[in-house]
């Protein structure tokens, strides 16, 4: 984990390194995934069960790709009693959240009989992907599919990678206590491509959600168009803001909670105490020895960073350029920094309060924008999957007295079958009411 001054001339082209790290995608990665794609599309379940036992070791047919309601029965006599209440809580808080963001169809009218507004339609049919490969994510199902459900959303389908033939039994209870309709033992490109296409086994959706490897993210950004998508999500990371006061082996923990998912995850502290950061810097490269895996060591020497800062201002300008998907603020009065973070996809404020509390038993969504997208995006919600449809009604009487002004707009940009619909509703209304 490297420790650099920002007053340092190779600073900026290290802080555009760890940005960078995931802007591009390898040539290769993008001619299997199109290939996939493309045969997925034509020849359906045929393809779809091919690349599963190519990739997955698992040969599925129309009778065993999708998982039985019986199966999920079997699921909840094998979760014991201490997880299956952490995923009720978990479910409970994140539903709660959730509830906050539903949003109301609206309306208004003026005196001359125009009436405008909004109103708002849940998707028909949503897919969800959970990762299932190196490890298991229900808290994915739950943070994706309890939301889609309070929005209304008429089906939801979950598609996850299975091991050996079996779906992990607590991603089948967090399927069911979140809403989740239909289960598929899919995964990678080529789930991607029969969510977006539809196949004999597997519905065609309207949007997809939910994190997965670079295959899956190149898949999801491939069918943007034949259908929706949350976001393209890259490899996590996590940035700590630290005015030198909390414990360094607190704040080389919270780096590492993010380090360990994935050897291109990036963890960075921004303090302008220079003992501190070295402190830290020390204490994540012993703790990382300490874990069974090597990918948070990895992580931390390719894409961690000790940043000493001028100053706290200097700290949160950087923080915010980088619009990460997870903010730490690791300081005193953590509230008071608030207003000033703009960029990031969320942010915890006190040293009471980890990303891992957020990741499951906080309630907000830890489906975030990641690599910088949060300047622009938000957190996955209740609003994702709600369509807005506008509404528009004139009378007699306001089609009477706006109508020549549309046309002339019409006539500003040329369009002459334009101008006529309006002139022909003029001239008719003239002739009826004269």
């Amino acid at each position: 984990m490297k420790v650099i001054n920002t007053n340092e001339s190779s600073f900026a082209v290290e802080l555009d390194r760890i940005r960078n790290r995931r802007n591009s995608v390898p040539e290769a990665v993008e001619d299997v995934v199109s290939k996939i794609l493309d045969d997925v599309e034509a020849r359906g379940d045929d393809a779809l069960f091919e690349y599963t036992e190519r990739f997955d070791g698992i040969p599925l047919n129309a009778h065993t790709i999708e998982i039985s309601p019986d199966e999920i029965e079997f699921a909840f006599g094998e979760v014991n009693a201490d997880d299956m209440d952490i995923l009720k809580f978990s479910a409970a808080r994140i539903e709660e959240f959730h509830r906050r963001q539903i949003e109301e169809s609206w309306s208004y009218s003026d005196d001359e009989g125009v009436k405008l507004g909004q109103v708002l339609r849940p998707l028909e049919r949503v897919g969800i992907y959970a990762p299932g490969g190196l490890a298991t994510y229900p808290s994915t199902v739950l943070m994706a599919a309890v939301p889609a459900r309070i929005a209304g959303v008429g089906e939801i389908v979950l598609v996850t990678p299975a091991r050996e033939g079996r779906v992990n039994p607590i991603m089948l209870v967090a399927a069911r206590l979140s809403g989740v309709n239909r289960i598929f033992k899919i995964g990678g490109a080529q789930a991607i491509a029969a969510l977006a296409c539809g196949t004999k086994s597997v519905p065609r959706v309207d949007k997809i959600v939910g994190p997965g490897n670079i295959y899956v993210a190149t898949a999801k950004r491939m069918v943007y168009g034949k259908t929706g998508i949350d976001m393209i999500a890259g490899p996590s990371e996590i940035v700590i803001i630290s005015d030198g006061m909390a414990e360094p082996e607190v704040v080389a923990a919270d780096l590492l909670s993010q380090a360990e998912h994935d050897p291109m995850a990036g963890a960075i502290l921004l303090t302008p105490d220079r003992e501190f950061a070295g402190r830290v810097a020390a204490e994540a490269r012993m703790q990382a020895k300490e874990l069974k895996s090597s990918v948070a060591m990895e992580a931390l020497e390719n894409y961690g960073a000790a940043i000493i800062t001028a100053d706290m201002d200097e700290a949160i300008d950087i923080a915010n350029s980088l619009a990460p998907e997870h903010l730490e603020l690791a300081v005193e009065k953590a509230e008071d920094l608030l207003s000033r973070i703009t960029n990031t996809g969320a942010v915890f404020l006190g040293r009471n309060t980890p990303e891992v509390l957020g990741d499951y038993i906080a309630g907000p969504n830890h489906i975030l924008p990641t690599g910088g997208t949060a300047r622009f995006s938000s957190p996955l919600g209740v609003y994702d999957f709600i369509k807005r449809i506008n509404v528009i009604s004139f009378s007699d009487k306001a089609l009477e007295k706006h109508g020549l002004k549309a046309a002339g707009f019409a006539d500003i940009e040329g369009l002459e079958a334009h101008k006529r619909s309006i002139m022909i509703r003029l001239k008719a209304n003239k002739t009826k009411n004269s």
